[in-house]
């Protein structure tokens, strides 16, 4: 993803994490960028098993009462 365009943000931070963080040389545009886009996959995953969450749990039913399709040629 390096041809997205960036944009700067401000944030605030304790003082004692950033004196620790700038002694280890952490880069903290790279950290928060990664730590975002992973906490942001994983609120969309959530949201879209919240929404998907019906269908989720009637497909389950079925497959609990009709089994799998492949169930009578499975070797496994």
């Amino acid at each position: 993803m390096a041809s997205v365009p960036k944009k700067a943000a401000n944030l605030t931070v304790r003082l004692d994490l950033l004196e620790q963080a700038r002694e280890l040389n952490i880069n903290l545009s790279q950290e928060f960028e990664q730590h975002l886009a992973e906490v942001v996959r994983q609120r969309r995953a959530d949201k879209w098993r919240e929404a998907n969450r019906d269908a989720i749990e009637a497909y389950n039913r079925h497959i609990e009462r009709d089994g799998l399709w492949s169930d009578g040629i499975r070797s496994f």
